[in-house]
């Protein structure tokens, strides 16, 4: 496949899930948070999203595997290592954390920035912060 129908196939990708993101209200950290108070005033709702976007990422993962190339052309990359330690629950830990607090994820932050949501822009940058610790080895045990 040629860059260019790369970037055309990545972009309607992007557009598709942000665009979900949004009708399904993973970009509204309220929600987020009342989904999260299991021990308050719990909204379900976000439940049947996730458990969508879960049934889809098994079935486009079952398929992936059989594929060696992606529709791009690209190699397909799917990780191997199974390997579960303390640094892979630590990270999600944190990410739960910061989740919990902040009511955002990074695919849903940069959405909400897009849309033009002031709270996330704070998300995005204290984000883009941390990888920039990460990428300088600053945070590496």
């Amino acid at each position: 496949m040629r860059p260019a129908m790369g970037n055309l196939v990545g972009f309607v990708s992007g557009l598709v899930f942000g665009v979900g993101l949004l009708l399904s209200g993973m970009t509204d950290p309220h929600k987020v948070k009342a989904f999260l108070d299991v021990v308050g005033a719990w909204d379900p709702r976000l439940a049947l999203v996730m458990g969508g976007a879960i049934a889809v990422g098994i079935g486009a993962h079952a398929l992936a595997r059989r594929r060696s190339r992606a529709w791009t052309g690209a190699p397909m990359e799917i990780p191997t290592d199974r390997t579960i330690d303390a640094r892979l629950i630590g990270g999600g830990v944190l990410f739960g954390m910061g989740w919990g607090v902040a009511g955002f994820c990074p695919g849903p932050a940069l959405v909400a920035l897009g849309s033009g949501m002031a709270e996330a822009a704070v998300f995005v940058v204290a984000m883009l912060a941390g990888m920039v610790v990460h990428d300088r080895g600053l945070g590496q045990p």
